[in-house]
């Protein structure tokens, strides 16, 4: 009896290891599971991060901006129809040298920094920006927006078409395309920035194809009722075009300046240059608070001294966009150049 007691106490014990084992691998299997899971999402964790910044070089050097951020300054009137058209959000910007029509003016949950000469870079402080855009107007501003916003990415996107570039036209056209490459890696929008500066080297192309090569150019901006003369080679607009499409100046004078209303000489002085073509820079069109502006057409129309001109007699005179003033993105310059290049081609 006490033999077959010792079996049955034996087999029962045996019967309980088998039960504890059978239970326990599954425990095991399944702890194992949560640690390569935990693994896997930790190692995901580390990746995603890695893929969270993308380095971006700037006119300063190399900075590291985070992808997608989610709140977002732009100080920089080459950006916000790109950064429009792509859904991004802004937080704040600066709504008095901006087209009147852009989303961004409109909303008003976007705080409005003011205009470059009088702005409240207390307000960009308070947003606690993940990234701040800075460029052209406000490029002076960048080391005073750095200290204010330490924790934030800063990049400023501007490049010199002044007359102190050795290539202002280089520089537009680099400049215009690294800004949208930029800004691309920035939003996760590679394909579209890739595609805008395609269109945007065809648009190039197909205006050195429509000009002939000889005739003459002569590039104004209008502001107040007064024609400006818009200097070849430098400057805000026409200046650089005269490098990127090889332009012969119907005109050429000393000590011009790239001042965005043109160079104060007389209508008459521009008449005598018989230019067989005239470009217009509408500069009031673009800025909202201009409530009494002349149109630019009317002004030309109106100008006794251009009647006989040329460009004026045989209509040989383009327009720039009624906002490029105030917004001189890459697709500004695409709808101008496709604008250039049609009237060429007639």
């Amino acid at each position: 009896m006490k033999k077959n007691n010792v079996l049955k106490s034996t087999a029962i014990m045996a019967a309980a290891v088998l039960m504890m084992t059978a239970c326990s691998s599954p425990s095991s299997t399944t702890t194992g599971t949560t640690e390569t899971t935990e693994t896997a999402e930790t190692t995901a964790a580390v990746t995603s991060k890695e893929d969270l910044t993308v380095e971006i070089n700037d006119i300063h050097g190399p900075v590291t901006v985070p992808v997608n951020p989610q709140k977002v300054i732009s100080l920089d009137n080459r950006t916000y129809e790109t950064l429009s058209d792509w859904g991004i959000e802004l937080v704040a910007v600066p709504k008095g040298v901006m087209p009147a029509d852009s989303p961004y003016v409109t909303d008003e949950s976007v705080l409005d920094i003011g205009n470059h000469r009088e702005p409240n870079l207390e307000i960009i402080a308070a947003a606690d920006p993940d990234l701040v855009i800075i460029g052209q107007r406000f490029a002076s501003y960048y080391e005073e927006i750095k200290k204010l916003v330490p924790n934030a990415a800063v990049i400023d996107l501007n490049f010199d078409v002044s007359e102190e570039a050795d290539k202002p036209g280089e520089n537009l056209v680099n400049g215009l395309k690294d800004s949208t490459v930029a800004l691309g890696k920035i939003f996760d929008k590679n394909k579209e920035a890739e595609q805008l500066t395609a269109d945007f080297d065809q648009a190039i192309e197909a205006v050195k194809s429509a000009y002939n090569g000889t005739d003459t150019i002569m590039s104004v901006v209008v502001s107040g009722g007064n024609i400006g003369f818009s200097a070849p080679h430098s400057g805000r607009v026409w200046g650089p075009m005269y490098e990127v499409f090889g332009w012969v100046p119907a005109l050429e004078i000393d000590n011009t300046t790239s001042d965005h209303q043109g160079d104060d000489i007389s209508v008459e002085a521009i008449a005598q240059s018989n230019p067989d073509w005239i470009f217009v820079l509408d500069r009031d069109a673009a800025v909202s608070s201009v409530t009494d502006a002349v149109p630019a057409q009317d002004v030309i129309d109106q100008s006794p001294a251009l009647q006989n001109v040329t460009a004026v007699s045989e209509g040989h005179i383009v327009y720039a966009p009624a906002d490029t003033y105030t917004n001189e993105s890459i697709q500004t310059y695409l709808e101008l150049f496709g604008d250039i290049a049609k009237a060429l081609a007639e």
